[in-house]
């Protein structure tokens, strides 16, 4: 293989989840360039990445018209296509892109799957975020027809640190405990007002606090909520200010972080900083942060009150429907979930105040 494509047409998290897969097609062909596509927005994960030749954009708004011309400024220039998501748009961009093979993930039951197949040469069946396998080994699946890469060996590969701003690099120190409150969905949203408990606290005993979100009119709305609680620097609002490679850096340097089921907690797990998560409806064995440590069992429960692997401790609500997989208790991506609502901050503060003294 000399050119191959990587289709990763997802949000931001999902983007990131894919670096084991491209380090291990790497290994696989040391002389390839390997380009990747993915939604506009999307690729700062990939931002620096070594194993990359090329990111290349596509626009999520735009629909057909702007796949049509993205196929031909692609139109089978790759030996190999690996499309790691199971959407018509992303099996089209690989069948487009590549003129020798396409590997590819499907759902187990979907009306276009007869020509998904037809087009791929290597099919990774998916049973979706109800299922048993890792998406990190989902993905590393879809190079089983040339290798078989170590899953326990595999390791998300953060996009390398930069430096912090200069007025957030003297303010921010190594002790600094990093919360990120706000989530892509409301039905991943632990309230608000509990992250407002949970800071008031961690700050009356003496820990600064980072406040860290994107400069989206959803994120500051929720960070605006939170900033009056302490002045600098017991409080730091960094949000809006940082791109993910300064995020990696202020991780690096921090001593703890804490946040909900999203993007940014799959950047601090990779990052190696030690990670306290609270998931409601989604499934950890599926989607729970990838620990930074090679080597060493990487196995989440479907359903625990809390369980650590590595440096990630992982926290689920004891309602007995946890986790359904499903899009909170309404099943929509405006929906409340039940479980977070009912995860009350003294529980995360009784399990702060026990890795805080590690």
């Amino acid at each position: 293989m000399k050119k191959i494509l990587v289709v990763a047409t997802r949000q931001i998290g999902d983007v990131l989840l894919t670096t084991p897969l491209i380090h291990a097609a790497r290994q696989q062909w040391p002389d390839a360039e390997i380009d990747v596509i993915g939604l506009a927005g999307t690729l700062g994960m990939l931002q620096g990445n070594p194993d990359i030749h090329a990111l290349i954009t596509t626009q999520p708004a735009k629909g057909w018209r702007d796949t049509l011309t993205v196929l031909k400024t692609i139109w089978k220039r790759y030996d190999l296509a690996l499309v790691t998501q199971p959407s018509d748009r992303a099996h089209l961009i690989g069948w487009a892109s590549s003129r020798s093979f396409r590997s590819g993930i499907i759902p187990a039951k979907n009306s276009s799957n007869w020509w998904k197949k037809w087009i791929l040469s290597h099919v990774v069946v998916s049973e979706g975020d109800a299922g048993t396998v890792h998406v990190v080994a989902e993905k590393l699946a879809l190079l089983a027809p040339w290798c078989q890469p170590d899953v326990q060996a595999a390791q998300v590969l953060p996009p390398p640190a930069q430096a912090l701003p200069a007025a957030l690099d003297t303010l921010i120190l190594p002790s600094a405990i990093v919360v990120h409150v706000p989530s892509m969905w409301p039905y991943k949203q632990w309230p608000v007002a509990y992250f407002r408990t949970l800071i008031i606290e961690l700050i009356a005993e003496g820990h600064q606090i980072v406040l860290t979100g994107s400069a989206s009119p959803s994120d500051q709305d929720c960070i605006q909520q939170l900033r009056g609680l302490a002045p600098s620097p017991q409080l730091v609002d960094t949000s809006g200010q940082l791109n993910f490679n300064q995020l990696v850096s202020l991780f690096q340097r921090a001593s703890l972080y804490i946040g909900p089921d999203t993007s940014v907690t799959h950047l601090a797990a990779a990052s190696k900083i030690r990670v306290l998560t609270i998931f409601g409806p989604t499934n950890p064995v599926r989607w729970g942060p990838w620990p930074s440590a090679p080597r060493i069992a990487r196995t989440y429960v479907e359903r625990a009150e809390k369980q650590t692997v590595h440096n990630i401790t992982l926290l689920q609500s004891t309602l007995p429907c946890v986790p359904c997989s499903r899009a909170g208790c309404e099943n929509h991506n405006q929906s409340r979930s039940d479980c977070l609502i009912g995860m009350p901050p003294d529980r995360l503060l009784k399990v702060l105040r026990y890795l805080i003294q590690e």
